[in-house]
Parts: structure tokens; sequence; C-alpha cells
């Protein structure tokens, strides 16, 4: 099982295996052919105003970390998260986000939840 992130503007390599946009907006300036995204699971992000907290910079990485583990608890979010669990059994997944720094993101902490 392969789990990788990698932001959704770079272009597409044969390792990236399913691509999967965990963004709740769809990146600025990106056709949806040049993103070749093959699923958008929207239920997967953070809250808008998890996300806005975070921006602001009020809180650590840390905190960001816990408090979307904490939003990632909902019925909504385990069906999706369990879903993806289930396409890493299958191959390489890519975790794709427009966010300038991925290892500093939501999809790093998606990732760090899909490792065995």
């Amino acid at each position: 099982m392969s789990v990788r992130v990698r932001r959704v503007y770079e272009a597409p390599e044969p390792e990236d295996g399913l691509r999967v946009l965990v963004d709740r907006l769809w990146p600025r300036g990106l056709s949806k052919d040049a993103a070749r995204v093959d699923e958008w699971p929207k239920g997967l992000t953070p809250s808008t105003e998890l996300r806005r907290w975070y921006h602001t910079g009020e809180g650590s990485y840390e905190e960001f970390s816990r408090r979307y583990e904490a939003e990632l608890a909902t019925p909504e979010a385990t069906e999706l998260l369990g879903h993806v669990r289930e396409l890493t059994g299958k191959g390489a997944v890519t975790l794709l986000t427009a966010s300038k720094t991925p290892e500093q993101s939501h999809a790093s902490v998606l990732a760090r939840l899909l490792q065995p």
C-alpha cells in the first residue's frame, strides 16, 4: 500500500496510481483534464470554520491536526475515509491538494490516518 501527498498543480506521474483530490474547492486555474483526478470526496475536507481558523495563523499545525481528526469522526467522513482506505488496498493512491505546503495540510493528516 502506498499513499502519497502531492500538489494538484504538479504534473501527474505514473507512480501516482489513483489520484484523489482532497480539497473542498476545485483548484484555481486548473482544468479537469490537466488535473487527472479520479475521485473527489468533498466530505473528507476540513470544515470551513477550521480551514479559516488555521489559515489565519491562530493555531499550530498540531492543534489543526487534532481538530481535523475530531471532524473526521462524523459518520460521513468515517465512511469516506473507509472508502479511500479500501482504495489503498488495491494499489497506490495520491492525495492531491492545492495547498502550498502539503506537508502541513489536511492531506498529510489523511495520509497518516490511511497508513496501516
